[in-house]
């Protein structure tokens, strides 16, 4: 018999089934937070051996350029609109955004939203950094976030989804007490770490701009279409015990003209609803903790 990889121990094994009940504020039946990953991707980035940043050589002027998008028009157009319905966002932050573009950076702390960092450019990767490496970048996005918004970060998405063997007991020893690099629940769990405390919140792949339009190919109504089933599938769930639904994206992606329209529509479905707590990050982390703990 084949026994395969050891399983890495990075959380325990809770079925869905029977777990503890979770009661959000206002008894509300399902947490929802909206993750815009405001993010730098460098034109001409060095090479690392494990991947390629764009799927031609660089410089890559078209990828670049269509990304930038986000920092020049769609950033205000997703934010308007989530502002309007009154969504705050919870921002994955490629920190060096700080230094590119604080006009960008600056809105969204106007607005009242929570920081996290997605590393420092969206395409430097962390595999096979040094422990001092990975360090440093954290050590950075703290220092960086907190010097441009006044806020420390409580929050860590690594860089492209790249990661190391270390990088969650790292950044719980920086005292960051969320992750959203496990995407294995519908409701926080805690992650096993050597120092600290570590919570998991459901971030998505599933329902994530990304892939929707990347990935799945869906059209503008076909991912406002799949926003809402999620929704209401967790919001039904969530009676029994709270449930946490996930809004990742790119404005680049969503705030095109011709997509913000059907997004807007799923916004307002689930605002108008009464059966969601529309928080950020750290206020469903806290109030899981509270809890839990």
């Amino acid at each position: 018999m084949n026994e395969g990889a050891p399983d890495p121990g990075l959380y325990d094994h809770h079925p869905y089934r029977g777990r503890p009940t979770i009661e959000w504020p206002g008894g509300k039946s399902v947490a929802v937070w909206v993750v815009p990953n405001l993010e730098y991707y460098e034109i001409d980035p060095p090479i690392h051996p494990k991947r390629k940043p764009w799927p031609h050589p660089a410089p890559s002027v078209v990828n670049f350029a269509h990304r930038d998008h986000s920092n020049r028009v769609s950033h205000w157009r997703m934010a308007e609109v989530m502002s309007k319905h009154g969504f705050p966002g919870s921002v994955s932050l490629s920190v060096a955004l700080c230094q590119h573009h604080p006009e960008v950076v600056a809105d969204a702390n106007e607005r009242g939203w929570e920081f996290f960092s997605h590393g420092i450019y969206n395409t430097r990767y962390s595999y096979d950094m040094t422990e001092a490496q990975e360090r440093a970048i954290i050590e950075d996005s703290i220092a960086t976030v907190e010097d441009a918004t006044g806020q420390r970060i409580r929050g860590w998405l690594a860089p492209a989804l790249t990661h190391t063997p270390r990088t969650l007991d790292l950044i719980a020893e920086y005292g960051l007490d969320y992750t959203c690099d496990l995407y294995h629940d519908d409701q926080v769990q805690e992650v096993e770490v050597a120092k600290g405390k570590l919570a998991s919140i459901p971030y998505s792949l599933e329902v994530n701009d990304h892939y929707g339009f990347f990935v799945y190919n869906m059209s503008g109504r076909e991912y406002a279409d799949t926003l809402v089933r999620q929704y209401e599938r967790l919001a039904t769930e969530g009676k029994k015990s709270g449930t946490v639904m996930c809004i990742p994206l790119h404005a680049y992606l969503i705030g095109q003209p011709h997509r913000i329209g059907p997004f807007e529509e799923a916004l307002e479905h689930i605002a108008k609803d009464g059966r969601a707590w529309i928080a950020r990050a750290g206020e469903i982390v806290d109030a899981w903790r509270e809890q839990v703990a």
